[in-house]
């Protein structure tokens, strides 16, 4: 049993999808405390109907996401010792979101989804994290850079 990680910034929604399909993911757990995304395909509406179409599912935890007050300290101050600290106060009073993250993760291949690609610094780790303890699943970070690059370098020879 594992629980993998995903952030889509940097993708478009097909590559997302393919990366889904390359990891074998069947749910799709949202854990932004507000589903909300200007990159088309990646709001809450959008992207439950294009997972649905491709058979996943989608799953959104809110009580998971990251608190506005931490959210905002950060961007305020950019310190990741003040994020991490303020969030993982919140994660510990949301046991009950963390046991059902677990039994979701024990009945089905999920992926906790966030936007910051770089899982080193996003929420998402210190949840997967917290489902690791509580049930002793593996944690899986799905790394986009890959497809990112090579978006990335096509994007540049399109408007060279």
């Amino acid at each position: 049993m594992t629980v993998f990680t995903i952030g889509y910034e940097g993708l478009d929604i097909d590559a997302f999808i393919s990366l889904l399909a390359e990891y074998g993911i069947d749910t799709v757990v949202d854990i932004r405390q507000l589903p909300l995304s200007r990159k088309r395909g990646f709001s809450k509406r959008a992207l439950t109907s294009v997972l649905n179409l491709s058979g996943l599912e989608y799953v959104h935890m809110a009580d998971l996401g990251c608190p506005k007050p931490v959210r905002d300290r950060y961007r305020e101050d950019g310190s990741w010792r003040h994020y991490t600290e303020g969030f993982l106060k919140h994660l510990k009073v949301q046991e009950a979101a963390v046991a059902e993250l677990s039994g979701l993760v024990s009945s089905s291949s999920c992926a906790l989804l966030c936007y910051e690609a770089d899982f080193n610094f996003c929420h998402r780790s210190m949840v997967a994290n917290a489902v690791r303890d509580y049930c002793g699943a593996g944690v899986e970070h799905i790394n986009a850079a890959r497809v990112r690059t090579t978006s990335s370098a096509l994007h540049q020879l399109a408007f060279a």
